[in-house]
């Protein structure tokens, strides 16, 4: 799945409610969406995996020990800026730095991504803090496959969605109603809070 995907088919939705035809599909294809980026704020991530080659993200350190970076699978280069000018020239070789969680595994579950970059101290290395972006990473951003709760909590909310008269499906989007949703949705959130970034320990 493509980064913006839903999480869940529409097939998949439709078996859920016994729907057998196509009259209500574009309303049932946009509660999935609406799920799906509900799901995505809830957790403060998005689980798809980008398409197409590593690519290039700047960051601000959060100190010379540690870097906070969007999930990825894998990555490809490091460089930071160590002179301030918003030039990335010295490239950090992977003994330079550590990914965390380590193993991709968080309290047992392994197929996790990476999010924080740890400098090697050991290697004399610190992250450049000014005021602007000074590290540069190059990855294949995303989860490589998201886990069983994510796809489950989409559909549990896109049928509570599905099932409103007046749900706000109108021009334009639907502002912060699937994150609603979802926190209201006790089994959804509850499956959903061990994703949730912030809420997340590193193993």
């Amino acid at each position: 799945m493509a980064l913006g995907d839903p999480y869940a088919s529409l097939a998949a939705l439709k078996e859920r409610l016994s729907v057998d035809n196509n009259a209500h599909d574009a309303r049932l294809t946009t509660a999935l969406l609406v799920a799906s980026r509900g799901v995505d704020t809830f957790c403060g991530r998005q689980f798809n995996l980008a398409t197409g080659s590593a690519t290039a993200r700047k960051y601000r350190p959060d100190s010379h020990q540690l870097c906070i970076v969007d999930d990825f699978v894998s990555i490809s280069s490091l460089a930071v800026d160590e002179s301030n000018t918003g030039t990335f020239s010295t490239v950090w070789s992977a003994t330079d730095y550590e990914l965390y969680p380590l193993n991709g595994i968080v309290d047992g579950e392994p197929g996790w991504p990476y999010w924080r970059i740890g400098a090697t101290l050991q290697q004399g290395r610190r992250f450049p803090c000014y005021n602007r972006a000074t590290v540069q990473a190059v990855c294949q951003w995303g989860w490589a496959a998201y886990p069983a709760a994510v796809p489950e909590a989409t559909l549990i909310v896109a049928e509570e969605i599905a099932s409103l008269k007046d749900a706000p499906f109108g021009v334009g989007g639907y502002g912060d109603f699937g994150v609603i949703k979802v926190r209201d949705n006790p089994f959804a959130s509850r499956m959903l809070k061990k994703y949730q970034r912030n809420a997340v320990l590193v193993a």
